[in-house]
């Protein structure tokens, strides 16, 4: 926990508070993590669903404290930092999983539409994480991968990004017309979806900005920042399309009905 062998905190520097700053919030997150498998044992009834997906959160915070410290063993060589990001972003879908389950008695939700839309609506997560991943590709290989002494991905800054700008652009797309689907069956658009859509648009625009500026750092952390949220968007957008009321035999479950394409 200390910064050096005869230091609690470090000195004081930009660099350096951001990864004590770090260490910092990681305490909170860690007690958070304890909180919610303590709560997932004393919910009654009990839910073993629950307890497996907090204690997935443990195992989670595990991996990223030991992937934290291989990172910094290898000098924050781009592969790990963004290998320490996309674990970042497995443990946001399995907070916003254990949040959805929590939220209701319901152990089985149901889901509202036909099979097809079950599908698309699993693309588009898809489709969220291979931006993700893409996008740490193309930082890992732009000046701001890792620390400047580190390698850079052996990638063509250029190149990688028109892939990323490409399936960014296939996820727009997928989402306008998962939609349009959904209209053409006479459904009501969910809250989530047009927040998915704002939010992957606010992203775009980000992502054109600071590539014409020349990839300055202030606009790429705040795009790091939009990838996390379109990611959590899609996750809660699909996770939000299902029906999460307790039924019974008494009760009918409403569906939506959909023309197959």
């Amino acid at each position: 926990p200390q910064c050096s062998a005869d230091r609690l905190v470090p000195e004081w520097g930009y660099h350096a508070w951001v990864e004590f700053g770090n260490r910092l919030l990681s305490g909170l997150v860690s007690m958070s993590v304890i909180a919610a498998v303590l709560l997932g044992y004393r919910r009654r009834p009990r839910r073993t669903d629950l307890i497996l997906w907090s204690w997935g959160l443990v195992a989670g915070v595990v991996g990223q404290i030991v992937l934290g410290g291989m990172t910094v063993l290898v000098d924050l060589h781009p592969l790990f930092v963004s290998a320490h990001f996309l674990l970042s972003a497995i443990l946001m879908w399995n907070v916003l999983v254990l949040a959805a389950r929590a939220s209701t008695e319901s152990v089985t939700p149901t889901w509202r539409y036909d099979r097809a839309a079950l599908l698309q609506s699993r693309a588009i997560v898809a489709l969220a994480g291979l931006v993700l991943v893409a996008g740490t590709l193309v930082t890992g290989s732009g000046p701001h991968g890792g620390d400047t002494r580190a390698d850079r991905l052996g990638f063509d800054l250029e190149s990688i990004t028109r892939i990323h700008s490409g399936l960014a652009w296939l996820l727009v797309a997928t989402v306008v017309w998962f939609g349009a689907r959904l209209r053409r069956g006479s459904v009501d658009l969910p809250a989530q979806l047009s927040w998915l859509l704002a939010v992957i648009v606010l992203q775009g625009a980000i992502g054109y900005w600071q590539y014409a500026t020349g990839l300055p750092a202030g606009l790429v952390q705040l795009h790091v920042v939009g990838a996390i949220g379109v990611w959590c968007a899609a996750v809660w957008m699909h996770l939000g399309l299902f029906d999460r009321r307790p039924h019974t035999r008494h009760t009918a479950r409403p569906t939506a009905r959909m023309g197959h394409p």
